[in-house]
């Protein structure tokens, strides 16, 4: 573990790169041989605008991160947070427990408030009006809301106490989380099912993506379902029955240009449709 987190207290920038080029890559082809939809689209075309989002947030990220570095170093010299509070932890126990908080704080919190809060619901808008969910979605966030999210990331470092080795790892595991989650594979239902007790599994972040409420609002979770299951948040659907998008926000065509997604934030708040789930 510990050589483990001293790789990633000096993680290269190439490293950092090659995570994110190489989990697109290896779920980008799984996808086309264990498809869950058979989308009839273009794929390189519909990863155009995903692609284009996935650029904006890493400028972003990588224009603040100065302000991660220097928040995980200053928790760190002075013994604050939740973890640096915690008496003779195992250092395996340390950065679990960091990874966890982290999840929790930056991943399932963030993406609940976004969904309550209206203006903030606007803005991740971007993210559930892709009508063709794979891999390429799971970094389509308006640049708006890569600033949100960095905010709660911040904030989970100085309330858990990580330092920037755990930050590191939690981020490259999010990464990977995100890329496996948004990805249109097919897993058995059984093994998805099992995964799901304790990771988010492909199935269960689909339903999230369903285009009707209460499934837009559950399954919020990124690397841990924990959070959803404690929380109350957790939904299942039948992914035969899942139909991706917003359904205010119908226009397939509008939803996959750049300029136009964009705008998105800037619209009227529309109210949801919420569909019965007793039936």
């Amino acid at each position: 573990m510990e050589q483990l987190l001293n790789y990633f207290e000096t993680i290269p920038s190439l490293h950092r790169s090659l995570i994110l080029v190489g989990g697109i890559t290896f779920f980008w082809l799984l996808e086309g041989n264990l498809p869950l939809f058979n989308f009839k689209y273009k794929k390189w075309k519909h990863a155009v605008p995903n692609f284009f989002f996935t650029l904006t947030t890493i400028i972003i990220n990588f224009g603040l991160a100065f302000l991660l570095v220097a928040s995980a170093d200053w928790v760190k010299e002075i013994n604050f947070g939740i973890i640096n509070w915690i008496p003779n932890l195992p250092l395996w126990t340390y950065a679990l427990l960091g990874v966890l908080l982290l999840d929790f704080i930056g991943a399932y919190l963030a993406h609940y408030v976004e969904h309550k809060v209206k203006p903030l619901w606007m803005v991740h808008l971007v993210h559930h009006t892709d009508h063709n969910v794979d891999t390429t979605t799971a970094n389509r966030h308006h640049p708006l809301e890569s600033v949100i999210r960095f905010v709660f990331t911040l904030i989970g470092v100085f309330v858990v106490g990580t330092p920037i080795a755990i930050v590191m790892l939690y981020q490259s595991l999010s990464l990977v989380a995100t890329q496996f989650t948004h990805a249109n594979i097919k897993l058995p239902k059984t093994v998805d099912k099992v995964l799901s007790y304790v990771l988010v599994s492909p199935d269960m972040h689909k339903i999230h993506h369903h285009y009707m409420l209460p499934y837009t609002d559950s399954n919020y979770g990124n690397i841990f379902s924990i959070w959803d299951r404690i929380f109350g948040t957790y939904m299942s659907l039948d992914r035969e029955d899942i139909i991706y998008g917003v359904d205010t926000f119908p226009d397939e065509k509008e939803n996959s240009n750049i300029k136009d997604l964009l705008k998105q934030p800037f619209h009227k708040y529309r109210k949801p449709t919420t569909v019965n789930t007793q039936d």
